[in-house]
């Protein structure tokens, strides 16, 4: 019996076939995204429910789009069979793809059961024509048509779970591809099972009183349609959902996460301590048991913060976190408070001889140990231990006295640990007091600078100055450098007071040139944390501009020890300055630890011979001036003139002078003064001239 095709229906059903398996792909990247197990079980079920009705639908809209010279029509029972056989296969695809593994084994079983559940599907539908007489099928084409849905089945699990990520790349376009290759695979298995399809001359069909195709068609075209999309809508709707859901759980967790934890190094931040203290406070009442709080904080770290950059510090703060967790307790907390401070809390502890020996171990390890993070950088910690409760019965005061007393650790000497004592709490207030002293210093001017004269070891000649800085507080009274210059320079208010002296000692330097009165070359100390200012001479070379004058008449003085603390970094600052017209000193030397290689290297106008070795001159006797000598000879040879500091006494004077010192500094010839009476001393020694 002839038959023919309606290839607008063909269409029809190929558009079927590919929204099908589009919906397939869709949903097996919405079942991979729900974590909970009941919910993938009702998305499947759905989902197998969707996907059967648009197989099943695409196989009777293709039946429409065949026509045959007699009237058509299905037996409900076969066609409700072959609807429940397209949901099964659909189900199998479903599990399938959203296995969490799916190994090439399952794969290819999943397909032959997924295949010949189609393909069952189809010859189902086709029995319920009841063809009188029946259907004859050529083998060779109804084998095509298994392997074709054999085949299709395999193709379409492996796309769905390789196109399971919802982050791919242009998902939707690789979907929609895939789902083309789908459909076409799935009609020519249709269309390969009804080329297999022989009717007889004269066959009649014997359900053509039964459901009326064309209305069948139409019904289940409209319906799968519906479905389908109403599938796709629920499913990026769940999709969105489940997106919105996982981003706010995610945002929340990270919300948690800094509130509760340090950003760089993952430790506990400070409010967590403060709950952890609170804590073990409340459990060291109850059991009357106590604690320690070590308060740590890394000696040195701003210099490799300023000198090798932010990101290098973060490197050795990281680095830090991860070895003081190794060197505590289980049990103990270890929390980061901001910059390079950190806290040990250590509960249950027998005695105080337990927490020196925890500090004790913490330095040791730092100093000794072998570290698997490569961290080539070492740095040691200052340590502070307040004890729960003799040092305190809250948060605040445990970790304000632990303060106090890493605050004397590094006055001690730094990698060491000391223990709280009363005495502390007054030298940490007088340290508080004197940084807000700087701070009101430089907005109120209470700063002023004195100048104490250098002479001619040769006679009495006037050779310069040394600027020294004050600060007079209304409530302090007059602070010295000894007691301030420690703690700007630990607070960072160095730097800005560096740059207030070398402005203010140029503006008297003006001054005296204006009254008329001999230009004098004044030194002016430069601190450890101005050498790291990459702006350091640019800016000084602008304040001498603005204060019209010349580079030639200040001299900077760096002390050995800073020196050689970075010699290549000294070497390099030397060299700006001296290509700018300043002139550079070496001060207190002979307290530190010179190389002579690097001292030639230096290259600077003078060596200022500790004040030390000044004294030696009358205690010491004959050694005391064989060291001086020789210091004396070593900077001549150098090319470098001499200061000797501290000369108090005739003695001291008269030996210097037959080394040939070159000038000499101190209270025998002339003490700081401010600068209207070193100015008099100018004119007076002008006018006796």
């Amino acid at each position: 019996m002839q038959s023919s095709y309606n290839y607008w229906l063909v269409a029809i059903s190929f558009a079927v076939a590919t929204l099908a398996s589009y919906t397939a792909l869709d949903l097996t990247g919405r079942i991979f995204l729900l974590a909970s197990a009941p919910r993938r079980h009702i998305w499947r079920l759905g989902g197998a429910l969707a996907l059967g009705v648009g197989i099943w639908s695409m196989h009777f809209v293709a039946m429409l789009a065949f026509s045959l010279p007699i009237p058509l029509g299905y037996d409900l029972g076969p066609t409700a069979w072959s609807l429940a056989l397209a949901i099964g296969a659909s189900y199998l695809a479903l599990c399938m793809t959203t296995r969490a593994r799916l190994t090439p084994g399952h794969l290819l079983l999943g397909g032959v059961l997924m295949g010949l559940g189609i393909a069952g599907m189809h010859y189902t539908g086709m029995a319920a024509l009841r063809m009188a007489p029946a259907i004859s099928y050529q083998p060779g084409w109804v084998a095509a048509s298994l392997a074709i849905a054999i085949g299709a089945s395999s193709a379409a699990l492996w796309m769905a779970r390789a196109l399971s990520n919802e982050n791919t790349l242009h998902l939707a376009r690789k979907r929609f591809a895939a789902a083309l290759v789908m459909g076409v695979a799935i009609s020519g298995m249709h269309y390969a099972g009804m080329a297999a399809a022989g009717f007889a001359p004269g066959a009649i069909c014997g359900a053509a009183n039964g459901i009326d195709s064309t209305w069948l068609a139409i019904l289940v075209l409209l319906s799968t349609f519906a479905i389908l999309t109403v599938t796709l809508m629920l499913s990026r709707f769940d999709v969105r959902t489940t997106f919105l859901l996982g981003a706010v759980s995610k945002l929340n967790g990270q919300i948690v996460r800094l509130a509760t934890l340090d950003a760089l190094t993952g430790l506990p931040n400070r409010a967590t301590l403060t709950e952890r203290i609170d804590s073990a406070i409340a459990h060291g009442r109850r059991q009357n048991t106590s604690f320690a709080v070590l308060f740590m904080d890394l000696d040195g770290f701003k210099t490799i913060n300023d000198s090798l950059g932010h990101s290098a510090g973060d490197e050795v703060l990281i680095a830090f976190a991860r070895r003081l967790e190794q060197c505590v307790r289980a049990n103990d907390t270890v929390a980061r408070l901001g910059g390079d401070e950190f806290v040990v809390l250590t509960e249950n502890l027998a005695s105080r001889d337990a927490a020196a020996a925890l500090a004790d171990g913490v330095l040791d390890r730092m100093r000794r140990g072998t570290w698997s993070d490569a961290q080539p950088l070492q740095v040691m910690p200052s340590i502070g231990i307040a004890l729960y409760p003799a040092d305190g019965d809250s948060v605040e005061t445990l970790l304000k006295h632990a303060d106090a007393a890493m605050y004397e650790a590094k006055r001690a000497g730094r990698g060491a640990y000391r223990f709280f004592e009363r005495s502390m709490n007054e030298a940490a207030t007088r340290t508080l007091q004197i940084q807000h002293a700087l701070h009101e210093g430089l907005v109120n001017n209470r700063f002023s600078l004195e100048f104490q004269p250098k002479f001619q070891a040769s006679g009495d000649t006037l050779a310069g100055a040394e600027a020294l800085i004050r600060l007079h507080d209304p409530q302090m009274g007059t602070l010295m450098p000894l007691e301030f210059i420690p703690i700007a320079e630990r607070s960072g208010q160095i730097v800005q007071i560096g740059y207030w002296v070398a402005r203010e000692t140029c503006r008297h330097i003006r001054g005296w040139i204006d009254q008329g009165l001999p230009a004098m070359k004044v030194a002016i100390n430069l601190s450890p944390r101005q050498l790291l200012q990459p702006d350091l001479v640019d800016t000084m070379l602008e304040i001498v501009r603005s204060e019209r004058v010349e580079c030639t008449q200040l001299m900077f003085e760096i002390t050995e020890t800073v020196a050689m603390h970075d010699a290549a970094r000294t070497i390099e600052v030397i060299r700006a300055f001296q290509a700018s017209g300043f002139e550079i000193a070496i001060d207190d030397f002979g307290t530190g630890y010179s190389s002579l290689a690097y001292l030639q290297r230096f290259r600077v106008k003078q060596l200022k011979m500790d004040r030390s070795f000044t004294k030696g001159l009358d205690s010491h006797g004959p050694e005391g001036s064989a060291i001086v000598s020789a210091i004396i000879a070593l900077a001549h040879s150098l090319h470098m003139d001499v200061v000797a500091e501290g000369v108090e006494t005739q003695s001291q004077l008269d030996q210097l002078r037959s080394m040939m010192c070159d000038e000499i500094q101190g209270f025998l010839l002339g003490k700081p003064v401010n600068a209207d009476d070193f100015g008099a001393m100018l004119r007076g020694r002008m006018m006796a001239a």
